[in-house]
């Protein structure tokens, strides 16, 4: 932690968006680049986490601000990277992995996912393919396509938050699907639905109260990731 240096927290429109204001100086990433973000809604959400520091500012509490650093100096950078890495997550995605067909588990896959899948897919003109067990299959390249350019059409720090998701849910289809949410508990309904077979062995084996905190820490990662997308993208 390091002493609070700054008094006043406010917000300056500058060419391409708005910044955060330290006593009048604008905040930089750790790039040394102006942290700009689009839209003023996204530049007070990090101006809120500035005014509640104490007297020492503690780094884990910025998170919003370390989003905001990721999607200028690397994301921006090179965006169609980050949406090819993304697509691999739909290659391999958890809603369309299911388990053996004659198992407990199956059911419960199907009963849960498959609407969300089938939802999904008619949203973006697309069929995917369904998996039992752990062979890969690939993804048909028209799908791929069209998840691609749905990528590439987002900017840095929409991107950036959808990545944070898809990484947190390993699935591009949660994430996605939580960007057009209609809400947090939409988007908490879907976090908890990749999370299905976590809380099924969960379940079946016992649960450890060192591996909850760890699920509520993903959960809490994954709805802020998800608010910053969806302010980022406006």
């Amino acid at each position: 932690m390091i002493r609070r240096f700054y008094t006043d927290v406010t917000l300056g429109e500058q060419t391409g968006g708005w910044q955060v204001l330290l006593d009048g100086r604008g905040v930089k990433t750790v790039g040394g680049a102006a942290q700009i973000v689009p839209g003023q809604a996204l530049a007070e959400a990090l101006a809120a986490e500035w005014r509640r520091q104490g007297d020492k500012i503690d780094p884990a509490s910025l998170p919003l601000r370390d989003m905001a650093d990721y999607a200028i100096d690397v994301v921006a950078a090179d965006p169609a990277a980050i949406a090819d890495g993304l697509v691999t997550y739909a290659e391999t995605d958890t809603l369309c992995y299911r388990a053996d067909p004659d198992t407990p588990l199956y059911a419960h896959q199907q009963a849960v996912w498959e609407p969300l899948l089938g939802a999904f897919e008619a949203h973006h003109g697309i069929t995917l393919v369904r998996v039992s067990g752990i062979l890969h299959r690939p993804q048909p390249a028209p799908a791929l396509a069209v998840l691609r350019a749905r990528l590439e059409a987002l900017n840095p720090f929409a991107l950036a938050g959808v990545e944070a998701m898809a990484k947190l849910a390993s699935s591009l289809i949660t994430a996605l699907a939580a960007l057009d949410a209609s809400g947090e508990d939409e988007a908490l309904a879907l976090w908890q639905a990749a999370c299905l077979e976590e809380e099924w062995q969960a379940d079946l084996w016992g649960r450890d109260e060192e591996a909850e905190e760890r699920r509520r820490v993903r959960e809490a990662d994954f709805l802020r990731a998800c608010g910053f997308a969806r302010i980022a993208r406006g």
